[in-house]
């Protein structure tokens, strides 16, 4: 490992994405203490500070041992996150006072496994296509795939935790198709899955049905039918976070007042979990239209650089990985603020790097870990480009052996 270490072409150190999360970071920081107040609003800053201090180390560390020594212990990771997660609804489980069973107490600690098995489930993919990848066309390797993901899907889907598990689902229908899953395959699923798709979604709006819980179905009626009497109080928290976007305006309340009037801020009036879920609540009112703007960018440019370390990763291994980190990233961001703006049925996700969670922060840390030290591995000798469709221009000679049972 050390000798592998010494190969590292360290002039590729992406300095510019450390920069980049550390700068959201900082947002996040600053958005969760005003959507604290002054009674909580100090205690959510310094999680958020201490989030991001122990995240840069984190990245640190994993930006300098070889992702190839990490994955080679991924079946361990696997079966230890799934009982982690499964062990939500054990002794060892807790609510936080929300009636949902989606954190876990080891010892001083409190956590939530789910976020962290976001990100094994991205290695577990990703070391699985790398050892079968001479047999990524045929319909027994995508069985195994959908199965290795199923089993952390539904503990996750059993908390509940819809949106994490929705999260997993893109994950791994992202990853399936970048390894290079055959068309054959790929179209009768596809035409087989969009008229299910349709038939479920029927099927999840009405009542009494067995996929979804009573408060879930509540939220998607409401989605529906914004106009029915009963839907003013499932829809409370979007509303009000809406209300909150359009009163920043193009250049934020930050800005116009120069941060004065806190008292009149919408995150003020009871908006549950505006420090959270609802981050983008306070991002909208305070930075206005144009500081949503800059933020997305920023999002965009961590997401861009996690696809440009995948198309000149040394490896197909480290291809995956940073694309499924990517796929994270894209996916989470794009559902939170559908939901903040009422596009999605009202469901818990947090937004990366600005949400105050010490979980969420520090997966979404070592996600770019992973993908910052992917980026200094040594130059691949293939001159080929990257697609979604090929092996990412591997050099199967430079392929990772991994002598593992999954």
């Amino acid at each position: 490992m050390i000798n592998r270490i010494k190969q590292y072409d360290w002039k590729k150190y992406n300095f510019s994405l450390l920069c980049v999360v550390i700068v959201i970071c900082l947002i996040g920081a600053f958005c969760v203490k005003l959507a604290g107040g002054e009674k909580m609003g100090t205690v959510f800053m310094r999680g958020q500070i201490t989030g991001l201090i122990m995240g840069i180390v984190i990245v640190i560390i994993l930006s300098v041992f070889d992702y190839h020594f990490i994955c080679q212990f991924t079946p361990l990771y696997y079966i230890a996150g799934v009982l982690l997660t499964a062990a939500t609804h054990s002794p060892l489980g807790r609510d936080q006072d929300t009636g949902v069973y989606r954190w876990v107490k080891l010892g001083p600690v409190l956590f939530q496994p789910t976020e962290i098995m976001k990100i094994i489930l991205i290695l577990t993919l990703a070391t699985l296509y790398t050892k079968l990848k001479s047999k990524a066309d045929r319909v027994s390797t995508l069985f195994i795939a959908a199965a290795v993901a199923l089993v952390p899907v539904m503990v996750i889907l059993i908390q509940p935790d819809l949106s994490s598990s929705l999260v997993a689902v893109f994950i791994t229908i992202i990853l399936v198709f970048a390894a290079g899953t055959a068309y054959k395959i790929l179209v009768p699923i596809i035409a087989l899955g969009i008229p299910a798709s349709v038939v479920l979604f029927w099927y999840v709006q009405q009542p009494g049905n067995l996929i979804l819980r009573g408060y879930q179905y509540k939220r998607i009626f409401a989605w529906l039918h914004p106009d029915d009497p009963s839907a003013d109080d499932l829809n409370f928290q979007q509303n009000l976070c809406i209300r909150a976007i359009s009163s920043g305006k193009l250049y934020g309340k930050f800005i116009q007042d120069g941060g004065a009037g806190n008292e009149t801020r919408v995150y003020n009036s009871p908006l549950p979990v505006s420090e959270s879920d609802f981050i983008w609540s306070v991002v909208g009112e305070e930075f206005g239209f144009l500081g949503c703007c800059l933020v997305l960018l920023l999002f965009a440019i961590i997401i861009f650089k996690c696809f440009s370390v995948a198309k000149k990763a040394q490896d197909f291994l480290g291809s995956m990985i940073a694309l499924g980190v990517a796929a994270m990233f894209m996916f989470q961001v794009f559902a939170n603020i559908c939901v903040a703006t009422r596009i999605f049925p009202n469901t818990g996700l947090p937004l990366p790097f600005l949400s105050n969670g010490l979980s969420s922060m520090l997966s979404s840390m070592i996600g770019i870990g992973f993908v910052m030290n992917i980026g200094i591995q040594p130059a691949k000798t293939s001159n080929s480009g990257f697609t979604m469709r090929n092996t990412f221009g591997s050099d199967n000679s430079k392929d990772i052996d991994m002598d593992l049972e999954l």
